[in-house]
This record gives C-alpha cells, structure tokens and sequence, in this order.
C-alpha cells in the first residue's frame, strides 16, 4: 500500500523501525513515554533534487535502505494504518550496515 505514495523533490517515504521494547525490573513503559525510533526502512524516494543549473543531483539512499533518521524530522503519515514518515534526504543522518 505505501508503493501508492510517491514522494516529490528530494523526499524520501520511510517506514520506521520501532525498537524492541525491554523491561526492566518488570516495569513496563507506557507508549507515550517511549521515544520515537531513529532508525526506519526506505519505502520509496522522491524525484530528486536540483542544482542551480537545474540538473537533477542524485540520491544517496534507495528502497529498501535502512537509515538513521532525525529525531524529530519529517512528517507522520498513515498508510494501510502503518505510520509512515515523508522526510527530506537531508534528515537522513546515515545508512545502517
């Protein structure tokens, strides 16, 4: 279903990877005290960016990369009721593996 959503520019569709949760002591954390997963999966990716002479400047990241993202970059989105987020490739920090 996220295959539906094309992003523009230099956007790039992730799906985040949310972390294994752990309890410790048996307290359980509740989701709204959890922090947001850094680290997600590239869904698919924007149309790129372009310089000042207009040519398109390639992307570093393609489908199916997992990424390190900013914390609080990008914008939620739901597809198929998974939260997807559309981020520009300049809030990418880095690839994983």
């Amino acid at each position: 279903m996220a295959a539906n959503i094309r992003p523009l520019g230099d956007r790039v569709l992730v799906k985040p990877i949310e972390e294994q949760e752990i309890k410790k002591g048996g307290i359980i954390i509740p989701d709204t005290a959890k922090e947001k997963p850094q680290e997600g999966e590239v869904v698919a990716v924007g149309t790129g960016k372009r310089d000042d002479a207009g040519k398109n400047i390639p992307f570093t990241v393609k489908k199916g990369d997992k990424v390190l993202i900013s914390k609080y970059g990008g914008t939620e989105v739901k597809v198929g009721g998974v939260v997807h987020l559309i981020i520009r490739e300049d809030d990418i920090l880095g690839i994983i593996g």
